[in-house]
């Protein structure tokens, strides 16, 4: 005599195919409920979300019953409906942006002489105070005149995790910064997950250094930042042809839109690709990722300080907070390179 065991699965589908099934639905269902969670907010972030947790729900009872095929076919159509919503969220130029993040740099080239649109000089009183008017100033530069290419770092919170800017100097003392951010909207807040999910464009700003600095050792104090600064060792012919990519890059930004992404488009990867376009035979390394170990990466392929022990390097390098700014913004540059090995003065 045969009987039904109340609670077990009938057995349709084998083990092998089920777990294959788990492994694979499971995380695709966690990754779309997050791209949901990001991309929306209020009434219509719940119900997307209420929906994908009853369609969750159906696939499992069909999982558990063993229903291999169906799961596999439920689990394709929400694919195909994913795919298609997600091709339509395309980044944008066009935005009620944030003040420091409004405008990114563009650049004209005739002969040697380089004209800069929108570089950022603001005066900044805290965090997100500034001096107003928002000040953004067009600058013409000689790249004969290009002398030096330094690297700054800005720390807080995870030690692991830096921002990264990269300045050129040129024999009149003038500094441009070039930093790769997330354009956000007024009232948006910066999310690490959030750049996973295509939820803040890419910008690339050019800032004055007694803005983009200042603002990291002094303003910004919560949580308060680590700022150093790294001379680079290169070449006349490597500082022209990293100073030419970063103007290509924000030319084409503003042209062809595209998306931050917190592991493959950030502050560090970005310059890292540029890098590569110079010198291909740079190699990857998990210090692009982790971005606080950028100066490590780059004092052991001897771009910094070569034969200077790092330890030195890393307690030279460090600025500290610079009070009040009240000289030009050539003096600024000169002082916060004072006693740092390897800056011009």
């Amino acid at each position: 005599m045969s009987g039904l065991r109340f609670g077990a699965a009938p057995q349709r589908n084998g083990w092998f195919s089920r777990a294959l099934q788990a492994l694979v639905i499971v995380p695709f269902l966690a990754l779309l409920a997050m791209a949901l969670w990001f991309q929306f907010s209020g009434l219509p972030r719940s119900a997307l979300l209420g929906g994908l947790a009853l369609a969750s729900v159906g696939l499992v009872g069909l999982w558990w019953r063993g229903q291999g095929r169906m799961v596999w076919l439920c689990s394709g159509v929400i694919l195909i409906a994913a795919a298609a919503w997600w091709s339509t969220i395309r980044p944008t130029n066009d935005g009620n942006w944030q003040p420091d993040v409004a405008r990114g740099v563009t650049a004209e080239i005739k002969d040697n002489l380089v004209t800069l649109q929108n570089v950022r000089d603001f005066t900044w009183t805290g965090d997100r105070e500034f001096t107003p008017p928002p000040v953004w100033e067009t600058r013409i530069y000689n790249l004969d005149e290009l002398t030096e290419a330094d690297l700054f770092t800005s720390v807080w919170g995870d030690p692991n995790i830096a921002h990264v800017m990269i300045s050129f100097g040129f024999a009149d003392g003038r500094h441009v910064l070039f930093s790769a951010e997330t354009r956000k909207q007024v009232g948006q807040v910066y999310s690490t997950f959030g750049g996973f999910f295509r939820m803040f464009p890419l910008v690339l700003i050019a800032a004055d250094e007694r803005d983009a600095i200042h603002w990291r050792t002094d303003a910004r104090q919560n949580p308060p930042e680590t700022v150093s600064i790294f001379p680079l060792a290169l070449d006349a012919g490597q500082r022209r042809a990293l100073f030419l990519q970063f103007l290509d890059m924000g030319n084409d930004l503003a042209e062809n839109p595209r998306f931050y992404n917190t592991a493959t488009t950030n502050c560090t990867t970005v310059p890292w690709k540029l890098a590569r376009m110079v010198d291909p035979r740079l190699p990857l390394n998990w210090r692009i990722l982790l971005s606080a170990h950028l100066p490590e990466y780059l004092h052991g392929l001897g771009v910094i300080s070569p034969g200077t022990p790092l330890d030195q390097v890393l307690a030279q390098a460090r600025l500290h907070p610079l009070g009040p700014v009240s000289d030009d913004s050539i003096t600024f540059s000169r002082r916060l390179r004072a006693g740092v090995p390897g800056a011009l003065p």
